[in-house]
């Protein structure tokens, strides 16, 4: 399928040109915990448009106590307009440092698991694969990529979170 990812991913340039090595995170729910800026470019690869998001995303505890809500709000920049743009994820920690994230919903999306600094999650959505890769990048900062493949779409999506203070 032309939207899969080599699973060897070497480190790469970020987007100021520098080396992207792992930042091994022991914790996945203590290091995410709080709030990151987000610079999000949005590619469909089938007709060439481009995109983008920028915004906000808060890792905080839910009302149990026993997850941390993740929510992105921002702008999303696309086909010519631009709109607000939000989503709800749910975070479960688990004890060996590992997260089950979830949909807001409660259905299952992926596990996270950033103790080598890199993750790779694979999340099919009816016909299509979602693939992201997930990369600590340093104590204040992560990436991750998104690659979607299949008859409904077919996109690359990259993201940059840096906390904010």
């Amino acid at each position: 399928m032309g939207s899969e990812l080599s699973r060897e991913r070497k480190p790469g340039p970020d987007r100021e040109g520098t080396a992207t090595a792992p930042h091994p995170v022991p914790d996945v729910a203590a290091y995410l915990s709080g709030r990151w800026s987000i610079e999000r470019t949005v590619h469909d690869l089938r007709n060439g448009v481009e995109g983008s998001f920028r915004g906000t995303a808060e890792f905080r505890p839910d009302a149990t106590g026993e997850a941390l809500r993740h929510h992105e709000e921002g702008q999303l920049t696309w086909g010519g307009t631009v709109q607000p743009a939000s989503r709800t994820l749910r975070l479960r920690p688990r004890p060996d440092g590992t997260a089950e994230v979830g949909f807001a919903d409660g259905r299952p999306f992926h596990d996270l698991d950033l103790r080598t600094g890199r993750w790779t999650a694979v999340h099919p959505c009816a016909a299509d694969r979602y693939e992201g890769i997930f990369t600590a990048v340093g104590p204040d900062a992560w990436h991750l990529e998104w690659r979607v493949g299949g008859p409904a779409k077919e996109q690359l999506l990259c993201s940059v979170y840096r906390r904010l203070g």
